[in-house]
C-alpha cells in the first residue's frame, strides 16, 4: 500500500510529538533506583560481574535494549512480548516508564565490557 504525502506527514508529526513528549532521563534518579532495588546483588557491584554467568552484564548496555527488557519483565508472561522471571518480574512491576528510562540511561552510562563492534 502506497502512503500518501498527507498520511506520511501525519505519521511523522505523531512520531515527532511522541519523541518530544518523552521526558529526559535523570542519571541520579536511575542510580538511586538501582541502589534501592539492589540490582548489584545479582548483576555485580560494577554491573559487569554478575554472580552467575546466566545473568547479564548491564553496564554499558544499550539503553533501548534495557528499556525493552524492563518493560517486558513488567508485563510478565501473561502479556504479549512479556518476559517471566520471578526476581526480575517482581522488581520491574512497580517501575514507571520514567523509572525505566532513568535506570536504562544510568546503566548505559557506565563503563562496560560489552563488545559493541568487531
Amino acid at each position: 500500500m502506497k502512503m500518501t504525502t498527507t498520511r506520511m506527514a501525519a505519521a511523522l508529526a505523531v512520531l515527532s510529538a511522541t519523541a518530544l513528549s518523552a521526558q529526559a532521563a535523570d542519571l541520579a534518579a536511575g542510580r538511586a533506583l538501582v541502589e534501592k532495588y539492589n540490582c548489584a546483588s545479582c548483576h555485580g557491584k560494577d554491573f559487569n560481574s554478575p554472580i552467575d554467568p546466566a545473568y547479564p552484564k548491564l553496564a554499558g548496555q544499550h539503553a533501548d535494549y534495557l528499556k525493552h527488557a524492563l518493560v517486558a519483565y513488567r508485563r510478565g508472561d501473561s502479556a504479549m512480548n512479556g518476559r517471566t522471571n520471578a526476581i526480575m518480574s517482581a522488581q520491574a512491576k512497580p517501575l514507571t516508564d520514567q523509572d525505566i528510562n532513568n535506570i536504562a540511561a544510568y546503566l548505559h552510562s557506565l563503563p562496560g565490557t560489552l563488545v559493541l563492534r568487531k
